[in-house]
């Protein structure tokens, strides 16, 4: 067979897979309207019912969300599956209204990208000066959400979230992991003159043995976000700043050495706060807050049911109560839904061995799809 006949064959070969590809497509198109019109018709049920400003259900879509990643035939990933259906679902949500989500500002923040990853894009993204001003506005009602850090793989819990559960009665109503890449960048294209280093403090710690090695002596100043430290980049030819790829996107920012965190799997826990309770999914986690008596063996007293109902406990620690010196509270994260049979039975024991229980939130589990 003579070379033009070959290239004439695949040339047809390939113009009939574009036409099945443009043919699929067609479908893809005409199925996300149909979806988005059973959407439509939920918010219609809901409103008439008497639901007029939120139509969102944690526990829904995290079961849309399993449900696509176990039903995948490939090629595409879990991942990339669960993606394209968080964007739908809330490209769906956002016709009737979307949502309103603080996060810790400014534009550019690890935060934002939670927020993103959980809630999609088509939400209404509201940055927050700080991490107080998303519990107030939550608990005010200025947005439905809002999504705070609680602890990093590397540096441990961030106290200030945990304090803003002591302070406020928002309710948890989801968790997101997201794995942390820090980058070094700059206004200038190259290190030369750079003398500050900015970053928040979390980052910072986050990239201790980095900068040693690379950059010894370096005056670094800690600010309120990640995002902050790119704009101060960004105004000053003299500084670099450590933050994620949106930051120097958003700032215009060179990046000058990618992923400096001195951990690799480094991995920040989000959590997600509301004001309504979220229904069980099968696949949950009960925050708690709660005292002791001041006396041996009363924690271990707290830990006794727990154990006793075949309870996993994923987290405890300690903070201070504020109420008096070296008087604390305990966080403790267990598995389960506060709506279970067993974990509502060691919950009711609970009450009568410790001197506050105060339930933060049942919600779904971060999806752990492998990356």
């Amino acid at each position: 067979m003579d070379q033009p006949n070959t290239q004439r064959q695949t040339a047809e070969s390939l113009s009939d897979i574009r036409q099945q590809i443009d043919a699929v497509d067609d479908q893809l198109l005409e199925l996300l309207s149909r979806r988005a019109g059973f959407a439509q018709k939920v918010a219609e049920i809901k409103q008439a019912a008497g639901e007029t400003t939120c139509f969102y259900r944690p526990e829904r879509e995290t079961d849309v969300l399993r449900r696509a990643a176990a039903n995948n035939p490939g090629p595409l990933s879990d991942v990339a599956v669960a993606r394209f259906f968080r964007e739908v679902m809330s490209e769906c949500l956002a016709l009737e209204h979307p949502l309103e989500v603080a996060f810790l500002g400014p534009a550019g923040t690890f935060s934002q990208q939670a927020a993103h990853k959980h809630f999609g894009h088509a939400i209404a993204a509201r940055p927050a000066a700080s991490l107080d001003d998303i519990f107030r506005q939550v608990a005010n009602q200025t947005c439905h959400y809002g999504v705070v850090p609680v602890e990093n793989s590397t540096e441990g819990s961030i106290t200030r979230t945990l304090d803003g559960f002591i302070r406020s009665d928002v309710l948890i109503a989801g968790e997101v992991q997201l794995r942390i890449h820090h980058n070094l960048m700059a206004g200038s294209p190259g290190l030369d003159g750079i003398d500050t280093v900015f970053s928040h403090e979390q980052s910072l710690a986050q990239c201790r043995t980095w900068l040693e090695q690379h950059l010894p002596g370096i005056r670094c100043n800690a600010v309120s976000s990640n995002a902050e430290a790119a704009r101060l980049a960004s105004l000053n030819p003299a500084a670099a700043a450590i933050a994620g790829l949106t930051a120097a996107e958003e700032y215009r920012l060179h990046v000058l050495v990618c992923n400096i965190e001195d951990e690799p799997d480094n991995t920040t826990r989000f959590l997600v706060i509301g004001r309504s309770p979220v229904g069980p999914t099968g696949h949950d986690k009960t925050s708690l807050l709660l005292a002791t008596h001041n006396h041996p063996g009363a924690l271990a007293r707290v830990l006794e049911p727990f154990a006793r109902h075949g309870i996993g406990l994923s987290k405890i620690e300690s903070r201070p109560s504020r109420r008096m010196a070296w008087d604390y509270l305990f966080f403790m994260d267990v598995e389960g839904h506060q709506q279970d049979a067993l974990l509502t039975q060691a919950l009711a024991e609970l009450t009568e061995r410790v001197t506050l229980l105060k339930i933060l939130g049942s919600y779904p589990r971060a999806l752990n799809l492998s990356e």
